[in-house]
């Protein structure tokens, strides 16, 4: 096996943990803003936890597409034009979501911001949906031919592991999400997170497990079997830090859960980067799919500088808004928009 298609491959799976870690809170806090919050007040809270990170956090989803583009192109063809429809789905609840955070707050109606609630909710969910049913295809198998091309219509790519993915990162999301308000908040809020957290967990990681157990069963080696009993154990650690109060830590093991079993499902299909589900022949590998080692080599130089400088930034933004929130902290509502634009959009909406 080729030294930099290797290398690169663990840097892809990388990026996509690193996306499910980061993005994973912020697409779980806006499912929980119609799930979890009471009232007006409690969803602004839940808002200003992720504010100042969720637009930095989606860069990771960019930086990982990318990087498949580039290190892998033809990986990218197939696994893009097979799954046309399913990440569009995607990109317009990725865009629904960041215009409802901007707008949510321009106008103080009731009907203004429910309609944007429901915006970033719905968003939030098909985004983490469409983003797990890609990853799981891309370890399950497509209907792809030799020439790495769909066969079937445009629905050809649903199926059980599809769905199964879906759920399995919108429990991840939604659980990750719920340790980072017991984190992140305090009062209440901070309270009822941490009880759903611990309640809640046996039943949101049951998709994620399924998931990785299955392609174990499929290709598993001895070593990513062991990277699953790990990653149970590191949920387990989990939710007794959480019914301790240590919420830092069980967020932090949260995040170890993910890098175990994210290791797990990517070691067990290596050295396949997308499987057909017509002939094993047919299947994508690192060494068939990736680019020459010259743009391999000229990738690692850039990666080698520009990464670091991303983790580093991010790193001081989290530090700089580290503190938690409240209800307390929460002023009182006002709308940006001229009083006779706010009359309008009363009486025409």
């Amino acid at each position: 096996m080729e030294l930099l298609p290797t290398i690169w491959f663990i840097a892809i799976a990388v990026l996509w943990t690193g996306y499910l870690f980061l993005e994973g809170f912020d697409l779980g806090v806006g499912m929980l803003m119609k799930l979890f919050a009471r009232n007006n007040t409690e969803r602004r809270v839940l808002l200003n936890t992720v504010g100042p990170v969720w637009d930095g956090n989606e860069v990771w989803l960019l930086t990982a597409g990318g990087a498949t583009f580039a290190a892998f192109p033809l990986w990218y063809a197939s696994l893009f034009s097979a799954l046309y429809f399913p990440l569009l789905v995607v990109l317009v609840a990725l865009i629904f979501r960041a215009v409802a955070f901007e707008y949510r707050g321009k106008m103080d109606t009731e009907s203004w911001r429910t309609r944007w609630d429901w915006a970033i909710a719905l968003g939030s969910f098909f985004a983490a949906f469409g983003v797990g049913a890609a990853l799981a295809l891309t370890t399950t198998g497509l209907p792809l031919n030799a020439n790495g091309d769909r066969v079937g219509d445009w629905l050809s790519w649903f199926s059980g592991y599809a769905v199964l993915g879906g759920l399995a990162v919108v429990g991840f999301s939604l659980l990750h999400a719920l340790a980072f308000l017991a984190l992140k908040t305090d009062g209440d809020v901070r309270l009822r997170a941490r009880r759903w957290f611990v309640r809640l967990l046996p039943v949101l990681l049951l998709p994620i497990a399924a998931w990785a157990v299955s392609v174990q069963f499929r290709n598993g080696e001895p070593w990513t079997w062991a990277a699953v009993i790990l990653a149970v154990v590191a949920a387990v650690v989990a939710w007794l830090l959480a019914r301790k109060g240590a919420e830092g830590r069980a967020f932090m093991a949260m995040g170890g859960f993910l890098l175990l079993g994210s290791a797990s499902i990517f070691g067990a299909v290596f050295p396949v980067v997308l499987p057909s589900t017509l002939d094993p022949a047919f299947d994508l590998t690192v060494t068939s799919a990736s680019s020459s080692d010259y743009t391999l080599g000229l990738m690692s130089i850039v990666a080698a500088v520009g990464l670091p400088l991303v983790i580093v930034y991010q790193a001081w933004t989290y530090w700089v808004f580290r503190r938690r929130v409240s209800a307390d902290h929460i002023p009182a509502a006002h709308s940006f928009l001229p009083a006779i634009a706010t009359k309008a959009f009363i009486r025409n909406g």
